[in-house]
């Protein structure tokens, strides 16, 4: 299949919430799901710990809410993979904490319309992780080659590494989060268009959004993006689509994947093929002030 042109993307801004029973959270979930497909959505992505939602289910008070997460996370993924393959759509759904080799990782899942799920764990947890949760870091990073092109997913903090993204190459980099304050919303919304701009790729930014009662989600803020570098034909201020902070949603937009890998050779920049990686002398020289 050749490769597509132009791609409709799909930005979550999702509320996290206590539903009464899982027939109700499918309830929820179809009915994203049903509007991202309905405005043509080609790929659609859910949040960093948006996969905690089944947890939550009847308001129960966990002792311990990785591994209740963690019990529950099968069967949410199983249920969006199904809504993949029903609709004919690419998902990829909220992360959670879930089980790997005895280990519980930040695991979200790229889920394909011909039935195909593949795992992506977050590689750099925040301090506030490292210090209050028993998660580890992931051990790889996940691209995919697809008809729409070099599709990449990073998870929340991972994508405030430039190195890190840059390794993975990509043509669309689609980025979950979750945020607690309006500074790591800003920080979250800076690096996806930073990494857009170094990239010369398009960055998918979805975002959790609500309050709970699980310390993990508790409070919740955000702003859904579609981003790519300012370029000739492209947006001025890089800004595809952006939704409103705290308006819960889907952000939509059509990238054109033809005219941003043309603007990797004849753009205005080159910073793809500029990127240097190499170490740099740098001269320390006395100076009075």
């Amino acid at each position: 299949m050749a490769e597509k042109t132009v791609i409709r993307l799909a930005a979550a801004a999702y509320p996290i919430e206590a539903l009464k029973s899982t027939a109700a959270l499918h309830e929820k979930l179809d009915t994203w799901v049903r509007e991202a497909v309905e405005r043509g959505a080609e790929i659609a992505v859910f949040p960093e710990y948006a996969g905690m939602e089944p947890a939550l289910v009847g308001s129960p008070e966990h002792e311990d809410w990785l591994e209740a997460s963690a019990d529950a996370v099968t069967g949410y993924r199983d249920y969006l993979a199904k809504l993949a393959r029903a609709h004919g759509i690419a998902i990829v759904t909220g992360s959670a904490p879930e089980r790997v080799d005895g280990e519980l990782r930040n695991r979200a899942w790229f889920c394909l319309p011909d039935g195909r799920m593949e795992p992506v764990d977050k590689r750099k947890l925040t301090p506030w992780e490292r210090r209050n949760t028993a998660m580890v870091p992931g051990d790889g990073l996940a691209a995919f080659d697809t008809p729409w092109g070099r599709i990449g997913i990073v998870i929340c903090y991972d994508s405030e590494f430039p190195r890190l993204v840059r390794a993975l190459e990509c043509d669309v980099l689609l980025i979950p989060s979750c945020t607690d304050a309006p500074t790591g919303q800003g920080r979250l919304r800076i690096a996806a268009q930073a990494r857009a701009l170094e990239g010369q790729c398009v960055a998918v930014h979805a975002t959790l959004l609500g309050r709970t009662y699980c310390p993990l989600v508790d409070v919740n803020t955000g702003q859904a993006g579609i981003y790519t570098p300012p370029d000739r034909g492209l947006p001025a201020d890089g800004v595809l689509a952006i939704g409103a902070v705290d308006r819960p949603g889907w952000v939509i937009a059509d990238a054109p994947l033809k005219l941003l890998k043309d603007r990797r050779s004849d753009g205005e920049a080159n910073l793809r093929n500029d990127w240097d990686d190499g170490a740099y002398a740098v001269r320390a020289l006395p100076a009075s002030l």
